[in-house]
């Protein structure tokens, strides 16, 4: 078992997600808050304790590992294992030498990804994607996160962001000014962390169940459309139709043979998938026939076993 096993880190904007794996299987995992505002730096003492306390479970020892593989939501030099840039989440991240600290700490090789591109290469490997040379996986959580495989090669780019920034698609010209600087991005437009702004363009529904809540979530949003709340149809409705068109988006611009749809956001899976695949084979230009749209398999684990994979 040991001559395979990485150890893997999903540094996510809410959750770190840590784990022992060998090939697609978890063999142990544990997570913790992010607190992803305050920095990295910070969180590696816990994350190194968490680390080593599944080693103890596992009764494995850092001489037993092939390396250490972190997904983290940058752009990601990953021929020379750097962070180059992170946008509003373990700001000091790209101050950090990862490669000394997986060293001191655990004498480990160091393995850098970008998280979507990573869950990509887990789902492409391991879960949906498995097969197919050309495919585009899009995750909708509190940012919209993409990667794409073209001709049996994940895609990376001149400078490590090919594929991975389709949330910044622009889908309206006069829309909200994104976190990136531009302004009407598929994130600023729908995804988690505008939805205060988002709601803000609807003053004449401030009797909305939504502002009573104390959180405000696309969990929320979908349970209160479905009691028929105006604001949480109209968002929702209006968001389903942001997606569709960055899904389109991605469609046309990679020409995949299946698109996969994760994120925390899928747990409303029957009301999402259908529109997105109703949308993107109604209006994409796909002579030769439809583009598969399916759901992610690997909802908690693709990026954990793609950082994996890169490591082996």
């Amino acid at each position: 078992m040991a001559q395979k096993t990485v150890m893997a880190i999903d540094l996510g904007g809410t959750r770190i997600k840590m784990g022992l794996v060998s090939d697609s299987e978890i063999l142990f995992s544990t997570e913790m808050d992010a607190q992803a505002g305050n920095g990295l730096q910070e969180r590696l003492p816990e994350i190194e304790k968490n680390m080593n306390g599944l080693l103890e479970k596992a009764s494995l020892s850092a001489l037993d590992i092939a390396g250490l593989g972190i997904a983290i939501p940058g752009i990601i030099d990953s021929v020379n294992n750097k962070i180059l840039t992170i946008n509003d989440k373990y700001n000091d991240a790209p101050g950090i030498d990862l490669n000394d600290w997986a060293r001191k700490t655990w004498n480990l090789p160091l393995y850098l990804e970008n998280d979507t591109r990573a869950a990509m290469l887990g789902e492409w490997k391991y879960g949906k994607g498995r097969g197919y040379d050309n495919a585009v996986l899009m995750n909708l959580g509190t940012g919209i996160g993409t990667s794409a495989v073209i001709e049996g090669k994940i895609l990376r780019g001149k400078h490590f962001q090919a594929g991975i920034l389709g949330g910044h698609f622009i889908v309206n010209v006069k829309g909200d000014q994104c976190n990136c600087g531009n302004y009407g991005c598929a994130e600023a437009e729908a995804s988690t962390w505008n939805l205060p702004e988002i709601l803000k363009k609807y003053p004449q529904h401030a009797d909305s169940l939504l502002f009573s809540q104390s959180k405000i979530d696309f969990k929320t949003i979908f349970q209160l459309a479905d009691a028929n709340d105006p604001l949480a149809l109209l968002v929702r409705n209006e968001c389903l139709e942001i997606w569709a068109a960055c899904a389109l988006n991605l469609v046309n611009a990679y020409d995949p043979e299946i698109l996969i749809l994760g994120g925390g956001i899928m747990a409303s899976r029957d009301i999402i998938l259908p529109h997105i695949e109703q949308k993107v084979n109604q209006n994409g230009w796909a002579v030769w026939g439809k583009v598969i749209v399916t759901e992610a398999s690997l909802i908690n684990t693709a990026a954990l076993v793609g950082v994996g994979s890169l490591v082996i």
